[in-house]
């Protein structure tokens, strides 16, 4: 009676049923991503939209002038609310931007050539902090 005990079989068949539901989202996640970005930062899906970020740079910001030409080169990516996204603009470096808050009016919290201040060290999520402290930007 002891040998009918044991119910290995309904493990067996529950083992092939998480790997499964694993298995797929890893060959979906490498295409969206490039291989220099962390899991944990993924593309906005146009919440903000690249335009987003470069109107809010044109407006208020006021980091760039109107007469330059730009061009999103990475990004935006999101993580926990942040956003990172690097612009090419004509005649000048990369341009990073670190922005942060809900994705229609996102907030701008460093913009330049390095964007490993302060905030983005102590505050930022671990995705959008390993693109701008220790990405490479464009890449």
């Amino acid at each position: 009676p002891a040998a009918a005990t044991p119910v290995p079989v309904p493990s067996a068949s529950a083992t092939p049923s998480p790997s499964a539901t694993s298995a797929p989202p890893t060959p979906v996640l490498p295409p969206t991503l490039s291989p220099s970005v962390p899991a944990s930062a993924a593309p906005c899906r146009g919440r903000p939209s690249g335009d987003r970020i470069i109107a809010l740079l044109r407006g208020s910001a006021g980091v760039l002038p109107r007469d330059v030409r730009v061009t999103v080169a990475t990004g935006p990516l999101c993580a926990e609310g942040w956003q990172y996204t690097v612009l090419t603009v004509t005649g000048h470096e990369e341009l990073q931007v670190v922005t942060r808050g809900e994705s229609g009016t996102p907030r701008l919290v460093t913009a330049g050539t390095d964007v490993c201040g302060v905030e983005v060290r102590t505050v930022a999520p671990a995705g959008i902090r390993t693109l701008a402290c220790d990405g490479t930007p464009g890449a």
